[in-house]
């Protein structure tokens, strides 16, 4: 076992003798295993312990004895007071005439054995010079002298006087003397003590320690003359009573039984003796009371059998207390952190006391080894040979642990002070970052294998008899140690831990704290790899003596602690920040440190380290990362829904101003779009394009969603006229001989609806309504849309901003496989369709709407010469004007060719599905030609290039067939319908009485369509038309 140098201990202060309130403050976390003497001080405990071992050992050389007395080592006796290997070894020394032993070059097998370094003081160290030396001063030759407290008796030898001596040269210090000092008595109460003695043992010398009840004695043979005065007597008298209230009454060897009259009889002397001291004389009823009641239960035995030792101070736990004092002063008074190198010798005369305090050899070596341990820890442990030793002591308990005549108050005492020792070296253990640091780390090396050892022997089942008879019983008492080093490296770490974060306050419940959560993680991840550092500079070497991944289990134990503190912070994070990330970061650095040390710690294990390295929960770092940026782009996409959102339940379409005609959803909706993919590049991390693409998913979506809701203004259908039922003219219709009745004017009403259209057109203004422009600022919305596309995509693109991507998706190759590169092509393409739609209802609104008093309602009705286009192509202009002064230049193009195709739609519409307002002479189609020839112009010439003429003219193919079929004769017409109606409805060449079939209406016009020739047919105001729509359809005169 390594030892600990006390340079390297915790400074303490060295004085020579300590007051209790500095053992108290070392003592208040190391229980006292021995139980409590209610009552009882500790000087009390003290002087008594002296009283007996002097009286002990009043024949032995140096305490009154006229011989001295030969002792020889325990190693040669085998009784209980000794036997093989017994830390107990004989005396060293010379005999001096007149039976004074002294000590003069002592050399110790015990502190040899026990590690403990020889004092190697000079002889002038411990030595006297007579009587007033301050120790007992050597016994004078015997004279003749008055009684009293000051004087000897000539019948007993070796007595102290305390008058002046003369001067003598100095000598050594004989073991009386020393024991004298250490126990700190005083030369009156050891004058006192040898009176007694003397008195006691007159003409019984050869009497033995054992048979002597001498707190009786001492009542009996001292009187109150000889104190200083009457309260110091009680006071004494009290100390005595209190020690055979506690030897006989309270804690008996041999139990009492309740109704025992002795035992009444003491304690109500004992009760009497509290307030005043009782009278001792000879003729005292009450002295004779307790003298007899004390030998009475001093001499009783367990089984009734005659015994010939008293049994007054052998009782458990004062037996112990009384031992455990005399072991204490083997501690140099001047330093306690050393042992007297005449210990050998005062544990030699300490034997002696054994008989009358019930201690055998394996109760000795238990208390021994807790005074060696108490004594290191009440020195603030400056002294790690007295650990050393108490651990080698515990070599002898073992051994004797293992015996099978174990007692059960032996292993009561067994149990109590392994536990108390190692209660108290555990508490160090499971906190060694706290109690140990740099420089006095080695004493783990001591305190360890300790507590080991005392694991060790708790960890055997005991097995002990108690009771007797029928009553006889086996106790079994088990304590299994397991792998205790293991268990102290994880405590002690995640203490230290624990304590950092209490201190640094790591905790991030609300939002306010949250930066400062962050701080404090980062700041535990210092102090956390700072401790790992140190557990392996400074503690893991020591360790691993006794756990080979020592290193190892620490690593582990401080990821999972901060593993779990991060876990608590990350479960209130709900977005990512560049703090989280950095905290992240941080993380990852930490975590491969600590992975770094468990396998540089492990590699030398037959698995390499894996089984620890299972317990490490790793943190997964990337992972948690790539879980927050998903999280967080799926709340930026959120807030883009509610964006969208307000926008939906908001929205009137009414431009901010001239310079922005567009709605300003779209600029909230494009604005919140742009700060995410400014702000996703911002978070200090790797950004992979699969969170790219995530990101413009989830945009694409939401973009997709607005432009449904922009395009979502109903369908061209909706302002498309009804077709009105297919009729005949006739040149005499109804309606013109009733108008012509109801006109008899030569300005009829006909007359009056063209005058009106003329007016309009000479002075025109725009007929677009409010709705029609809402729907313009819609197509402007749609590419102020389409238009940021662009900005986002770029920023999407920038090179540097993304890596390599790590998981497969089934879209990922979107841009590779695309023609523009673009993030956004679908939605592009969606966008691109949704203002096709817009532009259509918007043009079909203008023209079939809001023109529709200029166009279809009154465009060649009742006759084509007075009802031309003119007017109607001014207001055309007009409101083309208002449209390209609303619409931004990119929409324009798409917005004029599609007013185009409506106003191409009713000039058909106008030629084929006019109603009954409407006849058509073949003659008129020159003016129609040339009327759409105008309509077509306008297109053409309005902007600048805004439509091609070629797009004009591929759009006026239609109609101008359609025109064409209006030129036609009717027999050609009638003709070219017979040939077309039999293919179209497959019945091929017309049989005799075969009739052709009514065609069905597309809507969909061409000069080949058959419906479209039949409505030509029905606009043609001939008989020869009149003639075949009867005969062969039936079709009914207009009215």
């Amino acid at each position: 076992m390594g030892h600990h140098t006390r340079r390297e201990s915790l400074s303490a202060p060295h004085v020579g003798s300590r007051p209790d309130h500095f053992h108290e403050a070392f003592m208040a976390d190391l229980l006292w295993p021995f139980g409590k003497l209610e009552g009882i001080e500790r000087d009390d405990v003290r002087e008594t312990a002296y009283e007996i071992f002097f009286t002990a050992c009043r024949s032995s050389p140096g305490f009154g004895g006229r011989n001295a007395l030969t002792f020889y080592s325990s190693s040669n006796s085998h009784n209980e007071h000794g036997g093989e290997g017994s830390l107990l070894p004989p005396s060293s020394g010379t005999n001096k005439p007149g039976g004074e032993r002294v000590v003069t070059t002592p050399t110790s097998r015990v502190k040899r054995t026990l590690g403990l370094k020889m004092l190697k003081r000079s002889p002038q160290r411990r030595m006297s010079t007579g009587a007033g030396a301050g120790g007992a001063a050597p016994a004078p030759p015997p004279s003749s002298g008055g009684h009293g407290g000051h004087t000897s008796n000539s019948s007993s030898p070796g007595y102290s006087y305390t008058v002046p001596q003369p001067v003598r040269p100095r000598r050594p210090m004989t073991s009386a003397e020393i024991m004298r000092q250490q126990m700190r008595v005083t030369e009156q109460s050891d004058n006192r003590l040898r009176k007694t003695l003397m008195r006691t043992l007159v003409g019984q010398m050869g009497r033995r320690a054992e048979t002597i009840i001498l707190p009786l004695e001492l009542l009996r043979h001292l009187k109150p003359s000889e104190f200083n005065d009457s309260h110091e007597y009680h006071q004494w008298q009290r100390r005595q009573f209190k020690i055979m209230e506690a030897g006989l009454l309270l804690h008996p060897s041999i139990p009492l039984d309740k109704s025992n009259t002795f035992a009444m009889r003491l304690r109500d002397i004992i009760r009497i003796s509290e307030t005043k001291a009782i009278d001792t004389g000879k003729n005292s009823d009450t002295m004779r009371t307790l003298c007899n009641s004390v030998v009475s239960l001093s001499w009783q035995s367990s089984n009734g059998v005659p015994t010939d030792i008293c049994h007054w101070a052998d009782g458990y736990p004062l037996n112990i207390h009384l031992y455990v004092a005399l072991l204490q002063s083997v501690f140099d008074i001047r330093d306690e952190t050393l042992v007297l190198d005449e210990v050998d010798e005062l544990l030699e005369l300490m034997k002696k006391t054994w008989s009358t305090l019930g201690i055998t050899r394996p109760i000795h070596n238990l208390c021994f080894t807790w005074v060696l341990f108490q004594q290191y820890v009440v020195t603030a442990q400056i002294e790690p040979d007295l650990l050393c030793a108490s651990h080698a002591m515990l070599t002898e308990v073992a051994n004797d642990a293992k015996r099978p005549d174990r007692e059960v108050t032996y292993v009561n005492i067994l149990s109590s002070v392994l536990t108390s020792m190692q209660g108290w070296a555990e508490k160090r253990l499971l906190n060694y970052h706290d109690y140990f640091q740099r420089g006095n780390a080695g004493q783990i090396e001591n305190l360890l294998p300790l507590v080991l050892s005392a694991k060790r022997i708790l960890g055997h089942d005991f097995t002990i008899t108690e009771g007797a008879g029928e009553e006889e019983r086996e106790i079994t008492l088990v304590d299994s140690s397991g792998d205790r080093v293991d268990f102290y490296i994880r405590s002690s770490v995640k203490n230290a831990l624990t304590k950092i974060i209490e201190s640094g306050n790591v905790k991030s419940d609300t939002a306010e704290v949250k930066q400062e959560a962050s701080e404090a993680l980062l700041q535990l991840a210092k102090e956390t790899e700072d401790l790992a550092l140190k557990e392996r500079e400074i503690f893991s070497p020591i360790l691993k003596k006794w756990h080979p991944t020592a290193a190892a289990v620490a690593a582990v134990t401080l990821h999972n602690c901060y593993g779990a503190v991060l876990k608590q912070y990350l479960g209130t994070v709900f977005m990512l920040t560049a703090e989280t990330v950095e905290v992240l970061q941080r993380a990852g650095k930490l975590e491969k440190l600590l992975v770094q040390m468990v396998v540089e710690d492990s590699a030398e294990c037959e698995d390499g380290g894996k089984a620890i390295v299972r317990d490490m929960i790793l943190y997964e770092v990337e992972s948690v990362i790539l879980n927050l940026l998903q999280k967080w782009i799926n709340e930026r996409l959120e807030k883009g829904k509610e964006c969208f959102q307000r926008g939906k339940e908001t929205e009137t379409w009414n431009p901010k101003s001239k310079s922005e005609p567009y709605a300003q959803s779209v600029v909230e909706l494009m604005k919140l779009a742009k700060e995410t993919v400014d702000d996703f590049f911002e978070i200090p991390t790797g950004i992979t394009e699969d969170l790219v693409l995530d990101l413009v998913d989830g945009l694409e979506v939401l973009f997709q969603d607005y432009a449904s809701f922009v395009a979502s203004c109903g369908t061209k259908q909706s302002y498309i006229p009804t077709l009105p039922p297919l009729t005949r003219c006739n040149r005499d219709s109804k309606f013109i001989k009733l108008w012509k009745k109801a006109s008899p004017c030569s300005v009829g009403a006909a007359d009056q609806l063209h005058q009106n259209i003329a007016n309009e057109g000479h002075h025109p203004r725009p007929s677009t309504s409010r709705g029609t422009q809402r729907l313009y600022i819609r197509l402007n919305t749609l590419h102020y849309l389409h238009s940021h596309l662009h900005s986002l995509d770029k920023a999407l693109s920038i090179p540097p901003r993304t890596h390599p991507s790590t998981r497969s998706r089934f879209n990922n190759n979107r841009r590779a496989n695309s023609t523009t590169a673009s993030y956004f092509e679908l939605v592009s393409t969606f966008i691109q369709a949704a203002w096709q739609n817009v532009s259509e209802v918007a043009a079909y609104r203008l023209i079939f709407l809001d023109s529709n008093s200029v166009f279809y309602d009154s465009l060649y009705v009742d006759d084509v010469a007075n009802a031309r286009i003119r007017p109607a192509l001014r207001i055309l202009k007009q409101n083309l004007t208002l449209m390209t002064g609303i619409l931004t230049d990119r929409a324009q193009a798409l917005a004029i060719k599609e007013v185009m195709k409506a106003s191409f739609e009713a000039f058909l519409m106008v030629l084929l599905a006019g109603g009954s307002s409407r006849v058509f002479y073949r003659s008129d189609h020159e003016m129609i030609e040339e009327d759409f020839e105008s309509l077509k112009r306008v297109f053409c010439t309005c902007g600048e290039g805004l439509i091609a003429e070629e797009v004009v003219e591929r759009e006026a193919e239609v109609v101008e067939g359609i025109i064409a079929l209006m030129g036609q004769i009717t027999e050609q017409l009638v003709e070219d319908f017979s040939i077309v109606t039999c293919e179209k409805s497959g019945i091929g060449l017309m049989g005799s009485g075969q009739k052709l079939p009514m065609p069905p209406t597309t809507g969909r016009w061409n000069r080949s369509d058959p419906n479209t020739i039949l409505r030509v047919l029905c606009h043609r105001n001939e008989a020869a038309s009149n003639q075949f729509l009867k005969r062969t359809f039936q079709l009914a005169k207009r009215r």
